[in-house]
């Protein structure tokens, strides 16, 4: 499974931004995949994930209600379209892809045993 990350740049606060992951060798509808992302200094943190089966999607409080992650599963491709970003959503983001994932292991970054390479996102204020 190679994964391959873009959207990110830098932005104003208030403004949206869209990522997109693109997976190719994926097999399995009981997949998931995630969205982590690493502050300057700070560890990576969970954003999102969603299964690929019945798309079974989870936040983190932080980013609820202004990111939407979404999959399409035709193209292979998972999005993160993020909204209202704000300077503390500045970080590398990363797309991350697990096998088998159930449903109260999504947060997790031992989940996802394949990672993208990181888009940088950076809001001024």
């Amino acid at each position: 499974v190679q994964l391959v990350e873009s959207g990110g740049g830098l932005v104003q606060a208030g403004a949206s931004l869209r990522l997109s992951c693109s997976t190719s060798g994926r097999t399995r509808n009981s997949d998931a995949t995630a969205w982590f992302r690493q502050p300057p200094g700070k560890e990576r943190e969970f954003v999102a994930a969603i299964r690929w089966s019945g798309g079974t999607t989870r936040y983190a409080n932080s980013v609820k209600d202004r990111f939407t992650i979404s999959r399409d599963n035709a193209r292979n491709t998972a999005y993160l379209q993020m909204n209202s970003l704000n300077p503390e959503d500045t970080a590398v983001y990363y797309c991350g892809y697990g096998s088998r994932i159930i449903i109260s292991t999504m947060t997790l970054p031992t989940s996802y045993d394949y990672w993208g390479q990181g888009t940088q996102v950076t809001v001024s204020s």
